[in-house]
């Protein structure tokens, strides 16, 4: 499915195996909430597609993952890095969270 024109992509979070996405206009605040994924794709022709993965992070926001040219269905390739980096920057922001208490 195309990305409609109005949006930037799609927030994306795994749930129960599966990604779930919300799609984040282009009209506000461009901000990816800390710890979240937005995917944003495009057409690359012939059935392809190139897929850009962008990670929020406290004050600023960073590539992911790059994926030119997937084909076909492309969820389940995109799927597994989401998922892992959910789950590390969802552990460091509870380790950072138990260490600030602890030194407080």
């Amino acid at each position: 499915m195309p990305v409609p024109t109005d949006v930037r992509g799609a927030i994306v979070t795994p749930a129960r195996g599966r990604l779930m996405a919300t799609w984040m206009p282009l009209s506000g605040p461009f901000c990816i909430p800390q710890g979240r994924v937005l995917l944003s794709w495009t057409s690359a022709g012939e059935d392809r597609t190139d897929v850009t993965a962008h990670l929020g992070l406290a004050g600023a926001q960073v590539v992911l993952a790059l994926w030119p040219g997937l084909c076909g269905e492309w969820s389940g390739v995109v799927r597994p890095t989401v998922a892992e980096v959910t789950e590390v920057h969802a552990a460091l922001r509870l380790a950072t969270g138990v260490l600030e208490r602890l030194t407080d």
